[in-house]
């Protein structure tokens, strides 16, 4: 019964903000359905392409999602399901749906470009190349971290080629790379054919349920280090090729998955309290210490995607802003995606308390693992034919949403660095001259951030992933802030960002400082290993790029309340 009020609970408080909230700040803002979006006054067939609102949400929706409402929440339950619910729905509504929201219109109002374009509106030319540099650092550690996850959940012994009795990871392999062929197809014919959204989707749908078929009976095999130079290739290609071929049409088409799944795991909520098989046994609080920290700011750090994330905002700036066709579907698609994603994260945590004691007792791989079980559990025994089948399905879907990340990273990536390159009135790389020219070449910028990325990931580093929870948060408040500068610059309400921001960014710079000191002692007592002072590094250099643009927010905000008593 447990199960079925926290579940019901989070469902009517997050279509509360929604409704409530969400509708407010489209108010404040001055959401208009009558202005034009930049991806129709800028349409270019390659990145500015207008896409429905279906197939947006689907884009949006599966590129901020990925593995990371499962892995966070489940891995946050240390401190029992109360903080981690209560952070959900809480930092869902006001923080990370504010920020989503906040950076997508921020970025329509700003011809599509990305939160660096945004603070040189605002806060000034430096204030823009410091935040272009923090986030191609962290883009760098979103593409090291994922080549790594996908490289080792791919990777098998035994040679290259096709395999007729697959493992897990051939399986995922396979099913994988015919998607990257499904989605293509279905680029093509609804781009180029002028096939309708809806038969379209429904040939898609099928589509999905044939490769899923066919590779649970036919697997591919390859190395690891064959699948980093496989990985590399194709987010290169991914990053450059016109959205509507891959990115759009792949994401629209993986948004399925991650709907089904969500629905999978709601029906067996209510299925296993009907048969009596509910077993929620997460405690409701453990404590303040725990094994991965204090709660402040462990678990603001640790949640993550479940509550409120800054690769968000990057990619309703990168991508998103270049494709949304009416800003009347901001909301649904920014608001609306972080809310269903607090859903996911809650829906999470309920399948980890149907396996908490095997969890805690160290009986799965990870959370994406445990998640699996939990929902398996809920429709029947363990090792049943339903609860393999089902382990197998969500097992499946969580892997195939890492390549998302990775190569909608890879094009965000690519405009950043095109960005740092370019002066104010200089739209793209063809405008500028000489070395400016050269650097801002999407070729460049693309294969410096692919080699730089699928080499840290080869190195499999523990500490990259570690490094990207704080550097994920960290550029949230600084979203934030970006945010809220240019808000209070255009004369709009800006006052709902205040409290976010500084919470966020005292949270993060509280967890890289943390993380320097302990690196630091390791050093002194001589424990310390390479990545030990990878981490350092990075972290250090993190926080003071971060510091420096708090400096330049306050300094901003001093100055538009001057101007405003004036």
């Amino acid at each position: 019964m447990t199960a079925i009020l926290i579940i019901v609970a989070a469902i009517v408080l997050l279509l509360i903000g929604y409704v409530g909230y969400g509708s407010w700040l489209a108010k404040q803002w001055g959401i208009d359905p009558k202005k034009s979006t930049p991806a129709v006054e800028m349409e270019d067939g390659v990145d500015y392409v207008a896409a429905k609102p279906a197939v947006l949400m689907g884009h949006h929706f599966s590129s901020i999602a990925g593995a990371g409402p499962i892995n966070g929440p489940i891995q946050a339950a240390v401190f029992g399901w109360v903080p981690v619910f209560l952070w959900c729905i809480i930092g869902g509504i006001f923080f990370g749906g504010l920020q989503d929201f906040g950076s997508l219109f921020a970025s329509l109002r700003h011809n599509g470009k990305s939160v660096g374009e945004i603070i040189r509106d605002s806060m000034g030319k430096r204030a823009q190349k410091l935040f272009t540099i923090f986030a191609l650092l962290v883009l760098i550690l979103v593409i090291a971290s994922f080549v790594n996850v996908v490289a080792g959940t791919f990777m098998s012994d035994g040679g290259f080629g096709v395999s007729t009795a697959p493992t897990g990871n051939q399986t995922t392999a396979m099913i994988s790379l015919l998607f990257i062929v499904l989605a293509i197809i279905y680029g093509y014919i609804t781009n180029r054919m002028s096939v309708g959204t809806l038969p379209a989707t429904i040939g898609g749908i099928i589509g999905i349920v044939a490769i899923v078929i066919l590779g649970l009976n036919f697997g591919f095999v390859m190395s690891r280090t064959a699948w980093i130079v496989t990985i590399g290739i194709y987010i290169a290609v991914a990053s450059l090729v016109p959205v509507w071929i891959l990115l759009q049409p792949r994401d629209y088409l993986s948004s399925f998955l991650l709907y089904g799944m969500m629905l999978l795991a709601l029906v067996g909520i209510f299925v296993a309290a009907a048969t009596g098989r509910s077993n929620f046994n997460i405690p409701a609080f453990t404590g303040w210490n725990t094994s991965i920290g204090t709660l402040f700011p462990a678990l603001f750090i640790t949640v993550a995607c479940g509550a409120c994330s800054g690769f968000h905002s990057l990619i309703a700036t990168g991508t998103s802003s270049k494709q949304l066709d009416n800003e009347k579907h901001a909301k649904p698609i920014a608001y609306g995606s972080m809310l269903i994603e607090s859903a996911l994260g809650i829906v999470a945590l309920i399948a980890l308390g149907m396996v908490y004691d095997k969890y805690t007792g160290g009986a799965f791989g990870g959370p994406p693992a445990a998640f699996a079980a939990g929902v398996a559990t809920m429709f029947s025994d363990e090792n049943s034919g339903t609860y393999n089948t089902i382990y197998a399905l969500l097992t499946l879907a969580v892997s195939v949403f890492a390549l998302t990340s990775l190569d909608t990273g890879t094009r965000l990536g690519r405009f950043l660095f095109s960005e740092l390159f370019l002066r104010e009135n200089e739209k793209s790389w063809k405008d500028a001259t000489g070395v400016r020219r050269f650097l801002a070449h999407p070729m460049v910028g693309t294969t410096f951030l692919v080699v730089i990325g699928c080499i840290l990931g080869g190195l499999s580093l523990s500490q990259i992933w570690g490094l990207f929870g704080a550097a994920n948060q960290l550029l949230a408040g600084i979203a934030l802030m970006a945010v809220c500068a240019w808000l209070g610059q255009a004369g709009k309400n800006n006052k709902m960002f205040y409290v976010p921001m500084v919470f966020m960014l005292a949270a993060t710079l509280s967890s890289l400082f943390i993380t320097v000191k302990k690196k630091l002692v390791m050093i002194s007592a001589g424990e310390a290993l390479w990545g030990d002072w990878f981490q350092l590094l990075f972290a250090a250099a993190m926080a003071i790029l971060a510091i420096f643009l708090v400096v330049e927010g306050i300094q901003t905000f001093k100055k538009q309340k001057a101007l405003k008593k004036a």
